[in-house]
């Protein structure tokens, strides 16, 4: 069997952290592994595969020796619009867990669950897209198959995991700071999130809407590939440390029933229904944590238009919404000789 080197870029950060988890897991067929990160990481000892590795500096001249075959990108967008086309320019397939390629024509954005074709016209770099939208992806898909899609409307409440250790740190730390009757001054969020739900993801925009609204609106539309569908968002920070929560409206083009609905998302690879509210089951994020499916429940029929469906969607933004997805298509490009 072929054996590929594999390289982490961002090695050392939270992403970073679960692509290396991840990795482990899925034993690639790898020969080497390099772990990249910026120069204050640098020369970090790092276990992982049963041995010790150093992390490399970035560098262009760290890159050009090492004859990469797939490098996983999570070290932001600026990083990534410098190096990932050094690492194409030698021979990688870059796939990228920033928002810096999403939308270039030219660029794949994929779910491998959902559109794993548009891999195959890459031009050395995928587009790993946003956390909210890889798991609403996975749910839409069979419906938008079955059903066609006139209109989504996304409500999201999203973890603190999503905005990294920093958002973490200001979630525990403002925990701690609260049980002792004190305050917390956060280093990521503009205010408190303890207690609290922000309805502010990224910088907002001339629209109003935030950057992360438009990440979700103009992703579903490439992912699906039909610009037609209206789609709205509001995403919502909310005080729970890992695993994004999605209420998801959809309008269908054909009729459905609740019936035709379950079986069609029954159906689909990564998906788990858990829908028994009369034993109280559905999805949560603490029983999406550490899993790479998503899970879909609270699934009813919306009745104020001709055919629609409420569904409510939940996936751990850090695996399945950021290092599995990336991980995932390295693994269907090996499988079917992609690479």
């Amino acid at each position: 069997m072929k054996k590929y080197n594999i390289a982490v870029v961002g090695a050392t950060g939270m992403v970073g952290n679960k692509f290396l988890e991840v990795l482990e897991e899925k034993q690639l067929p790898a020969d080497n592994y390099y772990l990249y990160a910026s120069a204050k990481s640098a020369g970090k000892k790092v276990k992982f595969m049963g041995k010790e590795y150093t992390v490399i500096e970035l560098t262009e001249a760290n890159v050009v020796d090492k004859k990469i075959d797939i490098a996983l990108f999570s070290a932001g967008g600026s990083t990534s619009a410098k190096f990932a086309p050094v690492f194409a320019a030698h021979g990688a397939v870059v796939i990228d867990n920033s928002s810096q390629w999403r939308m270039h024509d030219d660029v794949p954005l994929v779910v491998p669950e959902v559109n794993p074709q548009d891999i195959d016209w890459n031009h050395g770099i995928i587009a790993n897209p946003n956390c909210s939208t890889i798991q609403a992806m996975v749910a839409l898909k069979p419906l938008y198959d079955k059903f066609g899609i006139k209109r989504i409307v996304y409500s999201t409440y999203q973890a603190v995991s999503g905005a990294g250790v920093a958002g973490y740190n200001d979630l525990n730390e403002g925990i701690k700071a609260f049980a002792k009757g004190e305050k917390y001054q956060t280093t990521k969020f503009p205010y408190q999130i303890v207690n609290n739900c922000l309805p502010h993801i990224d910088v907002f925009l001339p629209n109003g809407y935030t950057k992360e609204e438009e990440k979700m609106i103009n992703e579903t539309k490439k992912i699906l590939g039909d610009k037609s569908i209206k789609v709205t968002a509001t995403t919502v920070r909310v005080p729970v440390l890992n695993s994004h929560s999605e209420s998801i409206n959809v309008e269908f083009v054909k009729p459905c029933t609740r019936e035709s609905v379950i079986e069609a998302l029954s159906s689909q690879p990564g998906l788990v229904v858990v829908d028994d509210v009369a034993n109280n089951k559905y999805p949560m994020p603490i029983d999406a944590t550490g899993h790479d499916e998503v899970y879909v429940g609270r699934i009813r029929i919306d009745d104020t238009v001709d055919s629609g469906v409420n569904l409510w969607v939940v996936a751990d933004n850090i695996r399945k919404g950021a290092a599995s997805n990336a991980v995932q298509i390295a693994e269907y490009m090996i499988k079917h000789g992609k690479i």
